[in-house]
């Protein structure tokens, strides 16, 4: 199991960054796939996720701001952060999810290595 995120870094507010991670095949290819992340004192928390057929949903605090997107060749799925703000802040994962009945969403795996995102204001 490899969930390995990349592409993190110092950005002022209003820049942009783009994450990477690799996830090993068995585990990207009919999956959800999901970012998250975690302020430090906060618990984690998803931002966003893309379904095998690339259709998208947001939490409402990166809507507008954020894309996520993946690329099945490669196993790998994207986050293009837009418009940064200080509170985004965290150090982001990805994950293969679950959505349950209830509209839930779970992480299935042991979390990888994150990649630290710092937006100074």
């Amino acid at each position: 199991v490899q969930l390995q995120a990349s592409g993190g870094g110092l950005v002022q507010a209003g820049g942009s960054l783009r994450l990477s991670c690799a996830a090993s095949g068995n585990i990207f290819s009919a999956n959800v796939m999901g970012w998250y992340r975690q302020a430090p004192g906060n618990q984690r928390e998803l931002v966003a996720y893309i379904s095998s057929d690339n259709s998208t949903n947001y939490l409402d605090f990166v809507k507008g701001r954020f894309t996520i997107s993946r690329d099945n060749a490669k196993n790998t799925v994207y986050l293009q952060m837009n418009s940064l703000k200080p509170e985004d802040t965290a150090v982001y994962y990805c994950n293969a999810v679950k959505i349950r009945s209830g509209g839930s969403v779970n992480a299935l795996y042991v979390w990888g290595q994150g990649t630290q995102v710092t937006v100074s204001s």
